[in-house]
């Protein structure tokens, strides 16, 4: 198998085999092959001699060149399925079989992901079912804004979220990627909306990556969301973002999603907060390009939308912070 980025390593069924050894002692493989749709690791299913079905993932190399934020995303993962296992066991997330710093087993839900599950699947009950979940994990708390174990994270949610923005505007200046904006006015524009961002008490725990593909969908329900590798504490709207990818869910008041959720206040100063996450979002997304050799020259359209949509968000962000 050929790693579809520099951060995932190539491996092949003799590498599963002995990842299972080290996992699960005396267990073996019967069949494993690769799964498609992530950039970071590399993930494969495979099918136990015990008919088991568990997904094998295995982190970058160590000399592999990452953004500030995905250094220890594998044993992050790990953390995060196994508390919500121990505080919130009615979330459908799998179940952690080993994990080190670098190799993570988990039980294999049933189903394929949304993005994947076609149009004759009616995704509306997925969307409102993720939505209650997400609901249920923004109840558990942190310590800290941002990420743990020590990374990047502050005692207030402006603090966290700025040091985020600088991490991957000094991503981008080390990958040398164009933005649509100069770093100066993106850091500018997030402290003027630091009194805002600390309305935001409570550091939520947040799975932050609630896209299509990590949904999965099984006769018409959702059996599970997966890839919790990029969880944070912070303002639950940040999960808001990649739930209605590239639009603004404010502008769907009946998306399934805000159903399932729940009770939430979208109020102005909560719609300039989804105006910074979305900026967050689409920044990470232009910056990450080169890490996953995703070249502006090859994936112009790429490139282009996603400038579009900072261009968008930066103008919000102009107007006078809401009160």
């Amino acid at each position: 198998m050929t790693g579809a980025s520099p951060t995932q390593r190539v491996l092949d069924a003799t590498d599963i085999d002995r990842a299972i050894a080290v996992a699960l002692p005396g267990r073996r493989v019967a069949a494993a092959g690769p799964l498609a749709g992530g950039g970071f690791a590399t993930v494969w299913a495979a099918r136990l001699d015990d008919g088991a079905d568990v997904v094998v993932k295995v982190g970058p190399r160590p000399e592999a060149r990452l953004l500030r934020y995905e250094r220890g995303m594998i044993a992050a993962e790990a953390r995060y399925l196994r508390r919500l296992a121990a505080e919130a066991p009615e979330v459908p997330v799998p179940r952690v079989l080993f994990a080190d710093a670098d190799l993570l087993v988990t039980e294999r839900l049933p189903g394929v992901n949304l993005a994947m599950a076609g149009p004759e699947v009616d995704d509306a009950p997925v969307r409102a079912a993720f939505g209650a979940a997400l609901a249920r994990v923004h109840r558990l708390t942190g310590d800290r804004f941002g990420y743990d174990a020590g990374r990047t994270g502050a005692a207030t949610w402006s603090g966290a979220f700025r040091a985020m923005i600088g991490d991957l505007l000094d991503d981008a200046a080390d990958w040398a990627v164009a933005l649509p904006a100069t770093p100066g006015r993106i850091r500018a524009l997030v402290d003027r909306h630091e009194a805002l961002l600390d309305t935001v008490r409570r550091p939520a725990l947040l799975h932050f990556d609630g896209w299509d593909g990590n949904l999965l969908v099984d006769d018409g329900r959702l059996t599970g969301f997966v890839d919790g590798e990029r969880f944070l504490y912070g303002d639950p709207l940040l999960d808001f973002t990649s739930a209605a990818l590239f639009r603004r869910i404010e502008d769907e008041p009946d998306h399934p999603f805000l159903r399932g959720y729940g009770e939430v206040r979208l109020d102005a100063p909560a719609l300039r907060r989804l105006s910074l996450y979305r900026l967050h979002l689409y920044l990470l997304m232009t910056v990450e390009m080169p890490s996953r050799r995703i070249t502006r020259e090859e994936h112009p359209e790429r490139y282009a939308r996603l400038a579009e949509l900072l261009d968008e968000e930066l103008a919000e962000l102009d107007r006078p912070v809401p009160q």
